[in-house]
């Protein structure tokens, strides 16, 4: 079970290897309802302030926002959900490789900031044979966090986690 914390930043390879393994046979309205639904309870858990979104093809499956969450965090995640939409990756990984060439997103991807952001919580919702269409979104940690909740969701979803 991959967790993180704020000092442990993945590389780039780590993230790379992240989305080589979570990869979905399928994925219904139903799945989507499953997902976010173990995301609220991980969140819960942990008494995270955190709003949680996955798409699907353009459409809202899935939304939560839990207490201590803001307004704030849904504008996040339509900004690292569009990072992920438009480069088929982590938005993690999207920032990550820009950092690792020495360079930052908003000042070398030549996209808005108020519309993109390259930081860490919405991970491709990738089917095998079908590509990335859609993604899962948190927000209101520190990018790292909003990150690895997300893959731990991933992780006891799609069973690869070994208790």
């Amino acid at each position: 079970m991959t967790r993180m914390t704020p000092e442990l930043t993945p590389t780039v390879e780590e993230l790379e290897a992240q989305e080589r393994r979570l990869v979905f046979p399928r994925f219904s309205t139903e799945d989507a309802w499953e997902l976010g639904s173990l995301l609220v309870a991980l969140a819960r858990e942990r008494q995270a302030p955190v709003a949680i979104d996955i798409h699907r093809a353009g459409q809202q499956l899935f939304h939560a926002a839990l207490e201590g969450s803001a307004p704030e965090n849904d504008a996040w995640i339509d900004r690292k959900r569009r990072v992920v939409m438009r480069y088929g990756h982590a938005s993690f990984l999207v920032g990550t490789r820009f950092r690792a060439k020495g360079r930052s997103f908003e000042e070398s991807s030549r996209l808005d900031p108020d519309v993109y952001a390259a930081h860490g919580g919405s991970f491709p919702v990738r089917v095998d044979g079908s590509g990335v269409i859609g993604a899962v979104t948190v927000s209101g940690l520190p990018q790292a966090e909003d990150h690895a909740l997300v893959v731990e969701a991933l992780e006891r979803f799609l069973g690869l986690v070994v208790d």
